[in-house]
C-alpha cells in the first residue's frame, strides 16, 4: 500500500461527495481520518488483509483497536488453509468471535472466491451465516480473480436470511455494477467508483 495522507483524504472526500455506504482504508489510517471526517463519513478497515493466515488473537487485537480508533465496519479474511484442510469448525469460531467483537458495527467477511471450489463455497455459506456477520464477500482484490456473477447468485442461493452478499475486484464498468445488483449484490466494492458513478469506464483490474 503506496497511498499518501493525501490521496486518502482525496478518496474520503469523495466517498463523502458521493454519498458511499463506507470508505475502505488501511488501519494505519483509521485514526486520522476519524480525526479529519469524524461523524460524516462511515469507515471501514480490514483484518488478516490481504491473506487471512494471521493468528486469530492478532486479527482481533487488530480489529478491536480499529473499532476503538473510529471504524464503523470490519472486512475480515478468513483462513484458506483452515477451508482446504476442511477445518470449518476453526473458520466458524473465528468469525463468531470477530461478530462478538463488532457488536452491532458491520462485519464482512471476505472468503476469496477465486481459490475455492463450488462446494467450499457453500460450505462458507453457511459457516458465514451461522457465525452471524453481516455480509458475505466476494473477494480482497488481491488474488487471481475478482467478483463473478456465478458466485453472487450461488451466495443469494445459500446464505442465510440475515447475510448480506458484497461483491468487489474487478467490477470495472457501469455496466458491471449494474449486473453484479441485478444479480443480487447488496453492496459493491470498487476501487473506481468515482469515475463508475460518473460515468467513466476503470481502467486495469
Amino acid at each position: 500500500m503506496t497511498a499518501s495522507w493525501e490521496e486518502i483524504k482525496t478518496l474520503c472526500d469523495e466517498a463523502v461527495r458521493f454519498k458511499t455506504a463506507s470508505v475502505c482504508i488501511p488501519p494505519a489510517y483509521v485514526e486520522p481520518v476519524f480525526k479529519e471526517f469524524g461523524k460524516s463519513l462511515v469507515i471501514c478497515t480490514v483484518v488478516g488483509f490481504p491473506l487471512g493466515y494471521t493468528y486469530q488473537p492478532v486479527k482481533l487485537r487488530e480489529a478491536g483497536r480499529a473499532l476503538t480508533l473510529g471504524a464503523k465496519e470490519i472486512d475480515m479474511v478468513i483462513n484458506l488453509g483452515d477451508v482446504k484442510n476442511g477445518d470449518y469448525d476453526s473458520v466458524l469460531h473465528e468469525i463468531k468471535a470477530m461478530k462478538r467483537l463488532c457488536g452491532k458495527k458491520l462485519l464482512k467477511v471476505i472468503i476469496e472466491t477465486c481459490y475455492l471450489n463450488e462446494e467450499e463455497k457453500k460450505r462458507l455459506c453457511g459457516v458465514v451465516t451461522e457465525a452471524g456477520a453481516d455480509f458475505i464477500k466476494t473477494s480482497t482484490g488481491f488474488g487471481t480473480a475478482g467478483a463473478t456473477i456465478a458466485d453472487v447468485k450461488l451466495f443469494k442461493q445459500h446464505i442465510g436470511p440475515g447475510v448480506k452478499v458484497k461483491a468487489a475486484g474487478g467490477i470495472k464498468t457501469r455496466d458491471d455494477l449494474e449486473a453484479f445488483i441485478s444479480a443480487g449484490a447488496d453492496r459493491i466494492g470498487t476501487s473506481s467508483a468515482v469515475k463508475l458513478l460518473s460515468g467513466g469506464t476503470a481502467a486495469g483490474y
